[in-house]
């Protein structure tokens, strides 16, 4: 049986990965962090989404190397550069939709974008260590229960479906229960105190409304993390692509929020292309043992989708002004 941590990554490229993971967490925590609390322009959020768009292709061409380095082979190491490659559009197209939810979030508490970059870095790390413990589980199961592919597939498949009869739909806060629950638990100020999570009010320490939008977001996080491992085990059970994929999708992440904020309304249609991606992974996870999808067909097809949506958006907004 195949081991979970079977992987055709040597261990100095593992160390190369944590040191770029780390410097880049670095970066945005301690570098950026010393500008204190400033809203992100849209040639700022443009440049650092190309930014960590380079880094992970650079990533995946030393990648690409070492595979061939350590295999011999040139075709092997197309073949794991083309999964980390369609893994990490993927991991990146899902993250659109998350990032939608975040837009949601902090317009229904009406954060100030001053102080939505905190709110943001804490929440990459959240999602990174969520990710790193879900590929870890989800490979052992498939490891361990190779019929959790069809359970994985049939979920994405659902997930797809509910995502295409909510695309276009208004979406609200008011009916969240993980919201209700908070308000009952705790007591809330009704204005914030800069990017503090609790305040004094009549001598009595309560939450902020940051607190409020940092566990709503945290939720966000588990339910992405639900919804992309399975996706890009479709792709590969290696563990390194799977973590690496994911984590550099997640990097950008921060960056893309405030790029996408600026033009979201341009982009109404991508729901869709989000629910067909997801019901095409899902099919392709479910038919794995009858139909071999070759990586470079699930490539093609994921930016093919992606890039018809987001046509067909642009399309549609110039004709309805």
């Amino acid at each position: 049986m195949e081991s979970i941590f079977q992987t055709v990554a040597p261990a100095w490229l593992w160390a190369t990965f944590v040191a770029i993971v780390l410097f880049a967490l670095f970066t945005d925590f301690v570098l950026l962090n010393r500008k204190g609390s400033h809203t992100v322009n849209f040639r700022q959020a443009l440049n650092w989404s190309i930014l960590w768009v380079l880094l992970s292709l650079a990533f995946n061409a030393l990648f690409w190397w070492a595979v061939r380095d350590s295999t011999g082979s040139v075709a092997e190491a197309n073949t794991r550069a083309l999964e980390f490659l369609t893994g990490y559009l993927i991991e990146k197209s899902l993250a659109v939709d998350n990032i939608f939810v975040f837009l949601m979030v902090f317009t229904y508490f009406a954060v100030p974008p001053a102080f939505q970059k905190r709110v943001l870095m804490i929440g990459i790390v959240g999602a990174i260590v969520l990710r790193a413990l879900m590929i870890l589980v989800g490979g052992w199961l498939l490891a361990e229960f190779h019929w959790m592919l069809y359970l994985f597939g049939a979920f994405l498949i659902l997930t797809g479906v509910k995502m295409w009869i909510a695309a276009g739909q208004e979406q609200t806060l008011d009916s969240n229960p993980a919201l209700k629950l908070l308000r009952k638990v705790l007591p809330v100020s009704q204005q914030y105190d800069g990017e503090k999570f609790f305040t004094v009010e009549n001598g009595r320490k309560i939450a902020t409304p940051l607190f409020m939008v940092i566990c709503l977001i945290a939720l966000t996080d588990v339910i992405f993390a639900v919804d992309s491992i399975p996706a890009i085990f479709a792709i590969t059970e290696d563990p390194f692509i799977v973590l690496s994929s994911n984590v550099f999708a997640i990097l950008g992440l921060r960056a893309m929020y405030f790029l996408l904020a600026a033009v979201a309304a341009r982009f109404h249609l991508l729901s869709y292309g989000l629910a067909i991606i997801l019901l095409f992974i899902g099919s392709k996870m479910v038919l794995i043992d009858v139909i071999k999808i070759p990586v470079l067909v699930s490539l093609g097809a994921v930016v093919g989708i992606l890039a018809l949506t987001m046509w067909l958006s642009v399309r549609s907004s110039s004709h309805r002004n």
